[in-house]
């Protein structure tokens, strides 16, 4: 049998704990006669599951006769994609020349006779929209780690309007928490502003504990002790598995806690470090160094005043670097996170 786990972001991996809730969220809203959301951005830390829980619930949607699922590249220039896959499609190809629709002008097809080539691309997927709208269809878009650019502040707009007109159309985007607040605090994009958030909390421990059992035949003890090692971080929850999987004849976690930090380090960490103000770095520095979770004394130590310490300690909570949820303290919320830190000691 080979290795259940795996190491590659995106694709959905062999043993995977889905997030049962919030995915059936999303599709009992998209299916709903009249859908509350047409609107969902997934977000968290790198390496959270938000590429993985997007295609997941894709992938569910596909199954329905009634539904057309299209992925968009956000580098691209989305509009124009987004027509160029829906005129490939080969039962919407059919309408749409049956309606003798004329997209010639974007490259699509040829000229019609006696029928005006539609030259703005708005009005090609408006046209291509009521289509999907009379074969009783429904459109999905998905984009993938989303940022706040021009092509998907475009798009955002336009999609805006699709929605106002009354098409089935939604959207699923994925996002680092900070690209998705600054597309959604984007004052011409105020709707997006009121689309919900999946915010991806860690899995849940006991899933975790018992894939480990059932997967490695191990005891309850030894599959928890795992379990905490990850702090419930899919992709460490893949890391762990993987190695364990590959030294399982150690049956030794100890011995391969080096090669697990490794990964994480190379994988995901050194990443989100690059990614970290200055400041914010001496915080978790101090927080590593000292073993201090208490935010007072955190504050006391780098003698930063509460205001300005109180932005630093929600920054580094919406990169999902710390957890903040017991109230005046403050933890690391990757695993073995302060490891990796303290080797960032000049």
């Amino acid at each position: 049998m080979n290795n259940p786990f795996t190491l590659s972001f995106g694709k959905k991996p062999l043993q995977y704990i889905s997030r049962i809730a919030q995915t059936n969220e999303v599709i009992q809203n998209f299916e709903a006669e009249i859908p509350p959301n047409q609107i969902y951005m997934i977000t968290g830390v790198r390496g959270s599951g938000k590429t993985v829980m997007m295609t997941s619930i894709a992938a569910e949607m596909k199954k329905r006769e009634n539904w057309i699922v299209v992925e968009l590249n956000p580098m691209r220039d989305l509009l124009k994609s987004l027509a160029a896959k829906l005129y490939s499609i080969p039962q919407m190809h059919e309408r749409f020349l049956k309606a003798k629709l004329d997209f010639s002008a974007f490259g699509l097809g040829v000229s019609i006779e006696e029928a005006p080539p539609i030259t703005d691309i708005e009005d090609v997927l408006m046209h291509m929209l009521e289509q999907i709208k009379k074969a009783g269809k429904h459109l999905l878009i998905t984009i993938d780690e989303v940022v706040n650019e021009e092509e998907i502040r475009i798009f955002a707009s336009s999609f805006q309007i699709f929605i106002r007109e009354d098409y089935p159309i939604y959207l699923l985007m994925t996002g680092l928490y900070e690209n998705i607040y600054e597309l959604q605090n984007n004052k011409a994009l105020t709707f997006l502003y009121r689309a919900p958030k999946l915010i991806l909390e860690p899995l849940n421990y006991t899933a975790i504990r018992k894939s480990y059992m059932d997967i490695f035949s191990i005891e309850a003890a030894q599959a928890e002790k795992m379990t905490v090692l990850t702090k419930g971080y899919p992709f460490a929850f893949q890391v762990l598995g993987y190695l364990y999987w590959e030294n399982r004849k150690l049956h030794s976690i100890e011995e391969i806690l080096p090669e697990y930090d490794q990964y994480l380090d190379e994988y995901v960490y050194s990443k989100i470090w690059s990614e970290l103000s200055e400041l914010d770095k001496k915080i978790l520095l101090e927080m590593a160094v000292s073993g201090e979770d208490r935010v007072k004394n955190i504050r006391e130590n780098l003698q930063m005043d509460s205001g300005k310490f109180a932005v630093y300690r929600e920054r580094l909570k919406r990169k999902g670097v710390v957890d903040t949820r017991e109230y005046g303290k403050m933890h690391m919320a990757l695993p073995r996170f302060e490891e990796y830190v303290k080797t960032q000691i000049i």
